[in-house]
């Protein structure tokens, strides 16, 4: 089953750094997911969320509000998420 991976944000400079970030990690990782980038604040706001950037994986948020300081630490977060339908 493939993870679903967003990021959402604004559009501004930091969410959009996260979005790269997110996507070399996933690639790196070698993870079945799709990595989306979400500027819609009604559904960053649906998931009862007021600060971006958020890192959502499977629609639950593990970053909020701030952007990692590597790719590595973004490696690291997606390595610690439970399997896939767990």
């Amino acid at each position: 089953m493939k993870r679903k991976i967003q990021v959402l944000g604004s559009g501004c400079p930091s969410c959009k750094r996260l979005y790269e970030m997110t996507k070399l990690a996933a690639q790196e990782l070698g993870l079945d997911a799709d990595v989306e980038y979400v500027t819609d604040v009604q559904r960053i706001l649906a998931m009862g969320l007021m600060s971006s950037p958020v890192l959502a994986v499977d629609g639950k948020p593990i970053i909020v509000g701030f952007v990692p300081g590597s790719v590595e630490k973004v490696k690291e977060l997606l390595k610690a998420l439970p399997p896939v339908g767990r």
